[in-house]
């Protein structure tokens, strides 16, 4: 009898900024990564801009910095722009979805991308053929039995948006949102099943903490503000999926990190016992249960915050919350009050090294445990139906002159963590699906870089844009195959 129900939803993820590419193509907008150059761990990506007297320049790319009064974002013909091809999965779907298919997906998990449904944000109607691209690509994936899962706002906010209002921290944002995401429900219908709101909601606040920064009161006022937006815009798209598809399903998507104290110091644990609440309850309570958690008057005392909120908004909220929980795992993080200079991290969050776990060459830990622990803490807590829909590891892997690649660490990273979420199960979690991320290789969000690998199939693309985009099976492509032809069994 398998550990895993037989209905389990295996599959795989990307997004559409990082895989996409056709920037310009089919009446598609600018977003904030179509101004965004290449980078690497050592070197921030940069955002490109013209300021208010006409002159050409850079600004490193990190949350809460906006451009000068009277600039305006721009593309230069010279820059590189990892994301205007990215792997170009726009004109490649089909040749993807079969490798996908091959693999023996259930569910896949990609993103729809605002702007090609309306390219600055403010169209009345939608473009059709944004409408027509990603009702092909759920077509060519119901042809193979294979189910959209679909993330509707993936760090991509129109950049038109960004300019004129300053994006999420501007209520105007919530009522251009449900106009994209109501077309989405309608013209979808009977494609599309399961929907993500927001990805990674919570980041915002992690950001703000990560590698010691000291960020401003200002900052975390408007981060706290664009959260509530977001809060908002979910509950009304909760409350427009279930009434346009009584089907559908809606979910949050959290940035899952679970927080250890690195010392028994009292001030340890209580120190670790807010991480949790602020990077991941205060957003998990709001989705999950429809109320701010009480902890959030003590948040906002912090930093001087005062939300601006509507008693309406809080009844739309108590009145919608979602349906499932979904969430990011690569990592866990490790807190202390000392000092302690020997700090890593990754995806949202950094701590110091944790000297019981291994460390990738981006600082990232690999901790298979964290993820059984994630499970169990968070399924006790909100009783609703879980799916990983990210989890894996990056590597600068290695394509071979006879097109082989052999990425035996990503099958041993993915099976212990597969191995864990059996472990849950057996437990009592609801784990319903498992998608990890990058199933093909695409470009990093954080660094911009190719060479940052996290897929079963490898994509010909090098750090500076060239290669042929053709695509690679690597041993993991195989390993993972059979995973799913058992159910889990196989690992």
């Amino acid at each position: 009898m398998s550990r895993f129900p037989k209905d389990f939803l295996w599959g795989g993820a990307i997004s559409a900024h990082q895989a996409e590419g056709g920037f310009d193509e089919g009446g598609k907008g600018l977003t904030k990564s179509d101004v965004m150059t290449g980078g690497s761990v050592s070197s921030p990506r940069k955002e490109t801009y013209i300021d208010k007297d006409g002159n050409r320049q850079y600004l490193i790319h990190q949350t809460g910095v906006r451009l000068p009064e009277g600039a305006h974002y721009a593309v230069f013909d010279d820059e590189y722009y990892p994301n205007h091809v990215a792997i170009d999965f726009y004109h490649r779907y089909r040749e993807d979805i079969a490798l996908f298919a091959e693999m023996g997906f259930k569910i896949f998990r990609m993103s729809i991308a605002w702007t090609r449904l309306f390219p600055t944000g403010e169209e009345e109607t939608p473009n059709e053929a944004g409408i027509q691209f990603y009702k092909d690509v759920f077509n060519e994936l119901h042809k193979y039995n294979i189910e959209p899962l679909v993330t509707l706002w993936h760090d991509d906010t129109p950049l038109a948006l960004e300019e004129k209002y300053g994006g999420w921290s501007n209520r105007k944002l919530i009522e251009l949102y449900d106009r994209y995401v109501n077309t989405c429900f309608r013209e979808f219908k009977g494609l599309v099943k399961y929907w993500l709101p927001f990805n990674e909601v919570n980041n915002i606040l992690m950001f703000l903490d990560m590698f010691g920064n000291v960020s401003s009161d200002k900052m975390y006022q408007d981060a706290y503000q664009e959260l509530h937006h977001k809060f908002v815009a979910t509950a009304h798209a909760v409350k427009a999926a279930h009434e346009i598809d009584p089907d559908n399903m809606v979910g949050c998507m959290i940035c899952g990190v679970p927080f250890y104290p690195a010392t028994c110091d009292p001030k340890d644990i209580l120190n670790n016992y807010y991480m949790w609440e602020k990077g991941i309850f205060y957003s998990s309570n709001v989705l999950c249960k429809g109320t701010y958690p009480t902890f959030a008057k003590r948040l906002w005392k912090e930093h001087d915050v005062k939300v601006q909120m509507t008693e309406e908004d809080l009844k739309e909220i108590r009145e919608n919350p979602v349906d499932m929980y979904t969430f990011s795992y690569y990592m866990s993080s490790n807190v202390t009050t000392h000092t302690n200079d020997d700090v890593v991290g990754g995806n949202c969050t950094s701590g110091v090294r944790n000297p019981y776990l291994e460390y990738s060459e981006w600082g990232w830990s690999t901790d298979p445990l964290g993820l059984r622990y994630f499970l169990e803490k968070i399924y006790g807590m909100y009783e609703k139906p879980i799916i990983i829909v990210e989890n894996g590891l990056g590597a600068a892997d290695v394509l071979n002159e006879d097109g082989t690649v052999h990425d035996d660490y990503r099958i041993d990273y993915c099976r212990k963590h597969i191995e864990e979420m059996a472990n849950a199960i057996a437990n009592g979690v609801d784990l319903r699906g498992y998608t990890p991320w990058g199933v093909i290789d695409l470009i990093s969000a954080g660094s911009g870089e190719m060479k940052k690998r996290y897929g079963f199939i490898y994509v010909d693309r090098q750090q500076n844009g060239q290669g042929t985009l053709n695509r690679y099976r690597k041993d993991s492509f195989y390993w993972y195959k059979e995973v799913i032809a058992s159910n889990g069994e196989k690992l």
